[in-house]
Order: structure tokens, then C-alpha cells, then sequence
């Protein structure tokens, strides 16, 4: 009970504008203030969820099947890289200015060549997805890695800890914080990255089936599907935040 009133306390104003926003829609749809056809009334709308929840459900799951996979190469990518580079000045100096001109490039720029160099649709997506999201990590694991305070690092030393001892039980604790707040941030971007991927070069998932709907001129359908897609956003993002704030509850709020 006490967890429940904390949560009304904290958002029951993200709550009320929420709110405000699907009676606003009623309001301009309902009144037809703006065009019917692409803005349905809302009896509409809630129709098309109800014929449509098991295919976006299917949908979700499919986009699920590219970004898992997708956020976990980046990662990986993105801290051992990060940290070999944040832990080696000279191999930070050589790469870093390549590093920074790669990430400068728009991931959509790449996508013709990706499309038409890969084996098959996932794994460009699952590449596009990647090199969308892995420099934010990348920097922030560098920036980490690069402030963390010597005396952590004295201290390892004199317990004699080395090796993967040494970056498991001091490096990567404390560079965690920007660690984890730059994944964070590279997630949101996934889902950018993901959509495009799914709208232009996939056969399933949350973005292909807003664009097929759109396509089709079921504008019903495709704001279901953009409804959908947002609260399934927001539900990972809190997600990955309670856990950011579960493995950094040592630090201060």
C-alpha cells in the first residue's frame, strides 16, 4: 500500500497531463476540428486496439528479437573498447579521433550500403541498431574510466589486485555511474534506430506496423500502432532506469 501511494505522489501530475493530452485528441477528433482521415475519432481508435492487440503483441516481440540482441553487442562493444581505451592513454589518443569520426556519420546515411552489403534484413538491422546506439556508451565508459579516482586505484594496488579481479571489483564499479548513464541514453536512441530499421527493411515489428498501416491509409491503425510503440518505450525506460538506481544505490541521489 505504502509503495502504491509513493508512486501517486511521485507522478500524478505526469498522470493528469497524460490525461490531458487523450482528451485533447477527443476534443480536436470528436468535433472533427482536423482532418477525419488521418485523425480518427477516438471510438475508432479504441476499436482498432481491440482487433489488433495479439498482432501488435506479436509485433512487440519481434522488435524484441532485434533490440535485445542489438543492445547487448553494444554494450559489450562499448565497455571493453571503453575501457582498454579509458585505461591506455596512447591507444586513446591514436583512436579516439577515428572513433569520433565514425560517430558523427548518421546511421541512416549508412543504411543503402548496409542493406546491400548484409547477408540478410536482420543483421542489418541488428547492425544499423548497434552503430546507432554503442557511441554513446563507448564515450561515457571512456569518460568513466578516465575520472575515476587514483586512489581507488592505489588502494587496488596495494591489496595486490590485478587483472580481471582488479577491473571486476574496482574499475568498473567505480565508472559505473557514466557508464550506466550513457547506456541509458543510447537506449532511448535505439528505439529511433529501430523503427527506421523495421519500417524500410523488415517484415515484423512495432515500426512495420505503423508504416504498413500508413501506407494503407488504416490511419486508425497506425495511431494504435504509435500509441503502442510509445507506452512500450516509456515501460523500458523505467525499467532500465529502476535498474540503473538498484546498481548505483550506493551513490549519492
Amino acid at each position: 500500500m505504502k509503495t502504491i501511494t509513493g508512486f501517486v505522489k511521485k507522478y500524478w501530475i505526469t498522470a493528469l497531463i497524460f490525461v490531458g493530452l487523450v482528451f485533447t485528441y477527443y476534443y480536436v477528433a470528436d468535433v472533427k476540428k482536423l482532418n477525419p482521415y488521418l485523425f480518427p475519432a477516438t471510438e475508432k481508435i479504441v476499436t482498432a486496439f481491440m482487433s489488433n492487440k495479439h498482432e501488435m503483441l506479436t509485433n512487440m516481440f519481434a522488435s524484441f528479437r532485434l533490440l535485445i540482441p542489438s543492445v547487448i553487442i553494444s554494450l559489450v562493444v562499448a565497455v571493453v573498447l571503453g575501457t582498454i581505451m579509458g585505461m591506455n592513454k596512447k591507444i586513446r589518443e591514436v583512436l579516439h579521433p577515428v572513433i569520433y569520426a565514425f560517430s558523427v556519420i548518421p546511421s541512416i546515411l549508412l543504411s543503402p550500403f548496409v542493406l546491400l552489403l548484409s547477408p540478410s534484413l536482420f543483421s542489418a538491422s541488428v547492425f544499423l541498431v548497434v552503430y546507432n546506439i554503442v557511441w554513446a556508451t563507448l564515450f561515457a565508459t571512456i569518460t568513466g574510466i578516465m575520472t575515476i579516482d587514483k586512489r581507488y586505484l592505489d588502494k587496488a594496488a596495494t591489496l595486490e589486485l590485478t587483472g580481471v579481479k582488479r577491473f571486476v571489483k574496482v574499475i568498473l564499479p567505480a565508472a559505473s555511474p557514466s557508464i550506466l548513464a550513457g547506456f541509458v541514453n543510447s537506449l532511448r536512441s535505439s528505439f529511433v534506430m529501430l523503427v527506421f530499421a523495421e519500417m524500410y527493411g523488415g517484415g515484423s515489428g512495432m515500426g512495420y506496423f505503423v508504416k504498413k498501416n500508413s501506407e494503407l491509409g488504416v490511419f486508425a491503425n497506425t495511431w494504435v500502432g504509435f500509441v503502442f510503440m510509445v507506452i512500450v518505450l516509456v515501460v523500458v525506460m523505467q525499467i532500465f532506469e529502476k535498474i540503473k538506481e538498484r546498481l548505483l544505490k550506493w551513490t549519492i541521489d
